[in-house]
């Protein structure tokens, strides 16, 4: 029996929960410091936001260990679920009860307590994906299976941006690693980096056409690539292919120019003018085609034709790619509709500063150049606890929630900062080797959701606040103040926990 117990203590990863309380403590702490000046008050006193995350941190503490060592961990398959289910319900009720919080309807409010339903979607999607792709007869490699493992996670997030919470929305993106990890072809992980980086580029310079042409290479090197023969002919080939057409529109121009410089001789010396008007029309025409219009009535022509041979010949590759230039050709025509229409003003903002489109530093660009001057005057050790002056006088806004990590920057400098993110890559990497040892699907599958989710929030919310991702609201976790993401958190991995205890604890 005592051997038994032992085996039972040693499955519990105490390594990963002294990282989950050191992460607390250090959000605690620098609460504590966004706040000392405007709400002097002890660190425990309810009035003070630090006083309240205190009260957090207690009840997250007992719903830790309420899951790791009262509930069965088989209880999460099976009720994954019905949770789904009123998890979603909640997110759709949200947007009609709720009163307005910055633009957002996504909060219930319950006296003292506001719930926020999108923290809690991230449990729910996470076990229910899990659930459904740990069946045995499952493979994302089947349409009909890709498509149910895609609604469980398109449908919370698209309800999610109709609450106008588009940060936590965009936290589902991150379960595209672990589709990844299950089977998911690495293409579309390519695909969606195009798609993002057209979006990116059509926003910022304007150049529908270019961008066309820089699609429309991809087709036919894929129709010389994807075709038989030896490897490297294939790639010399398709490589030498791609030099031709990176070089096409400067041929084209040159050929037109000189063809403009020509034109009196050769309708003069060569044609008869009363014989050939309708040829000389066409040759004075020549000049005014554009390039880009050559490359993509070329692509957008042999596209039948590539679809036609991906299917004949069975290749994937071929598929996806064409896919993609058609995509890609859709995005970058609705790219402007999108940014208009579905983002929010203050979104548009936000993003127009971050990319250089305009600079508006009392304005949208407040935020994150204030977070930078707090973290570039840290310097390498910091200003020390409770000696930050852009913390102390409340520079910079947000500084509980979305900018928390500016305070470590500016009170523990970059090692602190450095610090931070180590704390946060260790617990990711293990998550990630502790679900790679477990045998059962289930919980390996669920891992790498919870670490996705904890990446997730990480880089948007990191990259933030040093001004290389957009303001959208997101906030850190375990550090960031709020009893629904701290509670979510400590949801999330706790479940992972128990569930790795229960697999571990008799080997």
């Amino acid at each position: 029996m005592i051997e038994q117990h032992a085996h039972k203590r040693q499955s519990i990863d105490w390594a990963m929960i002294g990282v989950y309380l050191a992460l607390v403590l250090i959000g605690w702490l620098n609460i504590y410091a966004s706040v000392h000046s405007s709400e002097p008050a002890s660190m425990l006193a309810w009035s003070s936001r630090a006083g309240k995350q205190f009260v957090w941190i207690l009840t997250s503490l007992g719903l830790a260990a309420l899951i790791l060592f009262v509930l069965p961990p088989r209880l999460w398959e099976g009720v994954c679920i019905p949770f789904y289910i009123v998890v979603v319900f909640l997110l759709v009720v949200v947007i009609f009860v709720s009163s307005d919080v910055k633009g957002s309807h996504s909060w219930f409010d319950l006296g003292p307590i506001r719930f926020q339903p999108a923290e809690i979607s991230k449990i729910s999607t996470s076990l229910l994906l899990s659930f459904i792709l740990s069946q045995q007869n499952f493979r994302l490699s089947k349409f009909k299976d890709f498509m149910i493992a895609a609604a469980v996670i398109v449908l919370p997030m698209l309800i999610i941006v109709a609450e106008s919470e588009t940060g936590s929305a965009l936290v589902y993106t991150g379960f595209i690693f672990v589709l990844y990890r299950e089977g998911f072809s690495g293409w579309w992980l390519g695909l969606i980096g195009l798609v993002i980086a057209l979006f990116i580029a059509t926003l910022t310079a304007g150049a529908y056409w270019s961008v066309v042409g820089l699609i429309a290479v991809l087709v036919p090197f894929c129709v010389l690539t994807g075709s038989g023969g030896h490897p490297w002919r294939r790639i010399l080939v398709g490589g030498l292919f791609v030099l031709f057409m990176a070089f096409l529109p400067g041929i084209l121009e040159w050929a037109c120019s000189l063809m403009e410089g020509h034109l009196d001789y050769l309708n003069h010396r060569i044609w008869v003018p009363q014989a050939h008007e309708s040829a000389q029309t066409i040759w004075s025409f020549l000049p005014q085609i554009k390039p880009i219009y050559v490359l993509l009535v070329l692509s957008v022509g042999a596209t039948p034709f590539l679809l036609f041979h991906a299917y004949w010949e069975k290749d994937q590759a071929l598929a996806i790619t064409v896919g993609a230039f058609l995509l890609g050709v859709a995005l970058i025509f609705s790219t402007d509709y999108i940014f208009e229409n579905v983002l929010q003003p203050h979104q548009q903002s936000r993003i127009e500063v971050l990319l250089g489109m305009k600079e508006d530093l009392a304005g949208v660009g407040y935020n994150v150049h204030q977070s930078k001057i707090a973290i570039g005057s840290g310097g390498l050790l910091g200003k020390g606890f409770l000696q930050g002056t852009q913390t102390t006088f409340g520079f910079v806004p947000e500084q509980t929630t979305d900018f928390i990590f500016c305070t470590v920057g500016e009170e523990w400098g970059f090692l602190g900062c450095l610090v931070v993110i180590a704390l946060y890559t260790f617990l990711i990497a293990r998550l990630i080797m502790d679900a790679e040892s477990c045998r059962g699907n289930f919980t390996r599958i669920y891992g790498y959701c919870v670490a996705s989710c904890i990446f997730m929030h990480l880089f948007i919310n990191v990259g933030m606040t040093v001004g290389l991702m957009p303001v959208i609201g997101i906030p850190l976790p375990l550090l960031s103040y709020g009893g629904s993401s701290l509670w979510a958190f400590t949801i999330l991995i706790f479940i992972f926990l128990a569930l790795y205890r229960n697999e571990k604890k008799y080997f």
